[in-house]
């Protein structure tokens, strides 16, 4: 009998894993199915709806019969308009709605675009220990040298940029920052925005910051576009998953100098066809939200992170209560040899899951992070199975 050649995977493949909360949520809903209550306190997906009145946009141009087909790859003008107002209002920075802002499906989708616009095979980026799981997984699929850069509370969650100095840069292409930042909390100064920007001039370096929670439970939201000169050497992304709670709806956006925003709508445009029009209407209508929108949004975060608080007290962990974004991070206690097995304490003993901060990189081994989205009456049940649990 004759047998087929075994097909091999591209040996890129060999360099990612699968997604870890890709398979943390099958492994919860196994637990769901076998009756266990599983409370999921781990990861950052609103829990609340968008504002009513995009809502209704949606649905009103989902009714238009003319909006069904193919889109631009550049999004609708309105959209483009919408995200330079946007950025002009809350941070003070002038956007060319034609050719320095380009609308994604999400800004995960633009981690990847960015990567393939820039980087060749053997080039190095430069990545943040603890630090969002995909800047170095699309590093990797793009074949390039992976620089992990450690973040230190001790140094407020940011880069080291001296110690950075001592390293061999001249392959570096990309560096990838985060702030407000996820997982740590930590908000970023007009201070450190500058000293970064002269950091990528100087050594040729693209700086591009991921900002998608500055509008969670901050009151003074920042870009770093707002300093002279980034526009020359920086990217920013950014997104309305968490600040407007459209997480599902994928859209994103991708800000910078017009050479840029090109060199990644190359690539972009040979991986979509465009997003659907009704989306794009409502999510400028979304834009258009005045501060209440946040301000009502931030109320209910704000009642919900004082549980979590409660939650942290009761594990004996530490934290600082300035984070900002939509989770809290926190160092374990030194009984435990790493977060893997106190998040598995909390998960097994009392069916609910805490995300252990080594996904992050090894310098998250010793700290847990908690999402603010749950409503308050889970978030209370999680906290009296936790309390029963350390008391007996």
């Amino acid at each position: 009998m004759q047998t087929s050649k075994q097909i091999q995977p591209a040996k890129r493949i060999g360099t990612v894993e699968e997604y870890y909360f890709s398979i943390k949520l099958k492994e919860l809903e196994k637990l769901r199915q076998a009756g266990k209550p599983i409370i999921n306190m781990g990861i950052g997906n609103p829990d609340l709806p968008p504002a009513p009145e995009v809502l209704e946009e949606l649905n009103k141009q989902s009714s238009a019969e003319n909006n069904h087909g193919y889109q631009s790859y550049v999004g609708i003008p309105e959209l483009r308009e919408a995200m330079s107002n946007w950025y002009n209002k809350h941070y003070d920075v002038d956007i060319n709605a034609t050719n320095e802002v380009l609308p994604l499906m999400g800004s995960k989708e633009g981690i990847m675009h960015i990567t393939m616009a820039f980087v060749n095979p053997g080039d190095s980026v430069l990545v943040p220990n603890p630090g969002y799981p995909t800047y170095a997984s699309a590093s990797k699929i793009a074949e390039a040298n992976l620089i992990h850069y450690d973040l230190d509370e001790n140094n407020n969650w940011f880069p080291n940029l001296d110690e950075l100095e001592k390293k061999d840069l001249s392959k570096v292409k990309l560096m990838w920052i985060n702030y407000p930042n996820m997982p740590t909390g930590a908000n970023a100064s007009k201070d450190f925005f500058k000293k970064i920007i002269a950091f990528g001039k100087k050594h040729g370096i693209v700086i591009i910051n991921d900002n998608p929670y500055s509008f969670i439970l901050n009151d003074n939201p920042q870009s770093i576009m707002n300093i002279e000169g980034a526009k020359e050497i920086a990217i920013e992304l950014n997104s309305l998953s968490k600040s407007h709670n459209m997480a599902g709806w994928r859209v994103g956006m991708a800000v910078s100098n017009t050479r840029f925003i090109q060199y990644i709508l190359r690539v972009k445009s040979n991986m979509d066809s465009g997003m659907f029009k009704p989306l794009q209407l409502a999510a400028a209508k979304a834009l258009k939200l005045d501060t209440n929108w946040y301000d009502s949004i931030n109320n209910e975060y704000q009642k919900r992170r004082v549980l979590v608080h409660e939650v942290m007290d009761l594990l004996d962990c530490n934290y600082d209560v300035n984070q900002t974004g939509m989770f809290v991070w926190a160092r374990i206690p030194d009984q435990y040899k790493d977060s893997g097995e106190l998040s598995d304490e909390i998960l097994y003993g009392c069916d609910v899951f805490i995300t252990p901060g080594f996904i992050f990189g090894d310098k998250g081994k010793h700290y847990i992070r908690i999402s603010l989205c749950t409503n308050q009456t889970v978030l209370n049940e999680a906290k009296q199975r936790i309390k029963a649990l350390k008391t007996t």
